[in-house]
């Protein structure tokens, strides 16, 4: 049985990671800080310097904004916030956009000197604004994680001031207590009654999101490739209906998504194959968001090593929560669950994050594959043992090199792929 502690600490991390978001969570980021700074300046800013990271940079440059008549970039993520943007709405800031708002935010674009920086700071997530407006000028600082805003400020007057970090776990519940046992001891036991709403929502909106993206064209399409030209079977499903909803979320689609370990694909590519595997199973309700439990904190176990942005591609992590999330309904052992993860991890760790664009749902088709197919080697007989590259003996080892191999083994592959992504395709 897992201690009083541990269950409310499994709860706490839920809660703050499965929260909703419109629009990709970089540019939505930026655009929260824009609305902030507009509503402590107490004016729209006649000039902007932005100073934000280069991962924040990579994220934002090839996505299009929602609500913004499909503008892609730092600019117009700020101008959309300072002229239509709703602080108080937070990762849903632009949700409410009239569509007569998009000129304004267009001019604005074109009119307002927006001068942007890459920050020079260890954090992977940073982005500070600074505004003027005639007599008066504004601070938002923004650090660690989408939400996080640390410090305000007004005319040289600090407002808010909160102690700040370079972890990208800065004021969140420590993640050190997951681990694949007492994961799936907690998703066996626990009361769903407190977290059944997140995951409710959770599906609900990633599920529309999906349904849009198969619907209708978006982006690069993958999920309705998928399911027009490949075999028709849960496996192929699984992975278009993941695909789709990332298809639309990268090309500005405005309708929510419930984000994970800060990112809207990862909360799709975690929650959605899960769901189709219930739906053809058979599965009760209750058996499916216990699968959910089980999918969305393997995900976030691995993204605690990694941390939230990084070269290493998030939807890899995502499509091996997934793939534990199926195990839990196929099998529901530990053992198949854990070599669920290993076999996954070991066949396609390594995927390079080049910023949030419609390719992500190929690589969330790719990601979720590999989950599936991680499976149905343990249920062959087949497995990757320690030593076959970066596996070794116990799956949270393994999870643990991951974490090393991203963190640290790819730090200079993120600054490459900033400098190709902005210096070379322009």
């Amino acid at each position: 049985m897992l201690t009083a502690d541990t269950v409310a600490a499994y709860i706490s991390i839920l809660k703050e990671e499965l929260v909703p978001a419109t629009g990709c969570t970089e540019p939505i980021c930026l655009a929260y800080a824009a609305a902030e700074l507009r509503e402590t300046l107490g004016a729209a800013p006649e000039r902007i310097l932005a100073q934000v990271s280069g991962n924040v940079i990579k994220n934002v440059k090839s996505v299009v904004v929602p609500n913004t008549g499909g503008q892609k970039g730092i600019r117009a993520a700020i101008a959309a916030g300072v002229v239509a943007g709703d602080p108080a709405k937070c990762l849903q800031v632009l949700s409410c956009v009239p569509p007569q708002a998009h000129g304004q935010i267009e001019a604005y674009v074109q009119s307002v000197p927006i001068e942007v920086a890459c920050a020079d700071t260890a954090r992977l997530l940073d982005i500070r604004l600074t505004g003027w407006a005639g007599e008066h000028t504004a601070l938002i600082h923004i650090a660690n994680s989408h939400s996080n805003l640390v410090r305000r400020e007004r005319d040289g007057q600090v407002l808010l001031d909160k102690p700040v970090t370079d972890s990208p776990e800065d004021n969140l519940t420590d993640k050190s207590v997951l681990n694949v046992a007492d994961i799936l001891t907690f998703a066996n036991t626990v009361c769903l009654e407190e977290i059944a709403p997140l995951l409710r929502q959770q599906l609900c909106y990633n599920t529309a999101i999906a349904e849009e993206g198969l619907r209708n064209r978006w982006g690069a399409n993958i999920g309705s490739v998928l399911l027009s030209d490949y075999p028709k079977d849960i496996k192929t499903e699984a992975k278009a209906w993941a695909a789709a909803g990332s298809d639309a979320r990268m090309s500005g689609c405005e309708l929510p998504v419930v984000i994970l370990s800060g990112s809207g694909n990862q909360g799709i590519t975690a929650s959605l194959p899960v769901a189709r595997y219930a739906k053809h199973l058979g599965a009760s309700q209750e058996q499916l968001y216990r699968a959910l439990l089980v999918s969305n904190l393997v995900t976030l176990h691995q993204k605690s090593g990694i941390g939230r942005l990084s070269a290493y591609c998030g939807a890899v992590s995502a499509g091996v929560g997934a793939g534990a999330g199926i195990a839990y309904l196929l099998d529901g052992s530990y053992e198949a669950i854990a070599h669920t993860i290993v076999n996954a991890v070991a066949i396609i760790s390594g995927t390079i994050c080049d910023g949030a664009k419609p390719s992500c749902a190929a690589k969330i088709a790719a990601g979720v594959d590999a989950g599936i197919l991680g499976y149905h080697m343990y249920r062959n007989h087949q497995e990757f043992k320690s030593g076959d590259g970066i596996v070794t003996k116990g799956v949270d080892n393994t999870i643990a090199n991951v974490g090393l191999l991203a963190k640290e083994g790819m730090r200079q592959t993120d600054r490459t792929i900033l400098s190709i992504m902005t210096q070379r395709c322009k």
